[in-house]
């Protein structure tokens, strides 16, 4: 078999594999109960591994957010968080204020 048709087929089972959770999803989604006990356990697990994995953002950084040193990156997140609250829950804001934070105070240490 020739090595393209072997990338077609690969892409094509990958879609499809992929298409049917989807329209499954899709189907069942109208009969889910959003306030049942369930749902509200998914989406608490869902907000603790969020939580968790921007935790070790920000005390163990890997690739190019290591280099910048953790007292700027703790003050980034809770600038983040300060005007994330501040400016009645935006995330663009407060997502914003924390990287630009963080550009600054990463920056500023290059001078002093």
């Amino acid at each position: 078999m020739s090595a393209p048709l072997w990338a077609l087929m690969l892409m094509t089972v990958g879609a499809l594999v992929t298409y049917f959770w989807r329209a499954l999803g899709v189907a069942l989604s109208g009969r889910i109960d959003t306030a049942s006990r369930l749902f509200e356990w998914v989406a608490c697990v869902a907000y603790a591994l969020l939580a968790g994995l921007i935790a070790r953002m920000i005390l163990l950084p890997n690739g190019p957010l290591a280099e910048a040193a953790s007292p700027d990156r703790i003050a980034a997140a809770v600038i983040a968080l300060a005007i994330f609250f501040l400016t009645r829950r935006n995330i663009g804001l407060g997502v914003a204020a924390g990287a630009g934070a963080l550009v600054l105070m990463s920056w500023g240490r290059g001078f002093f």
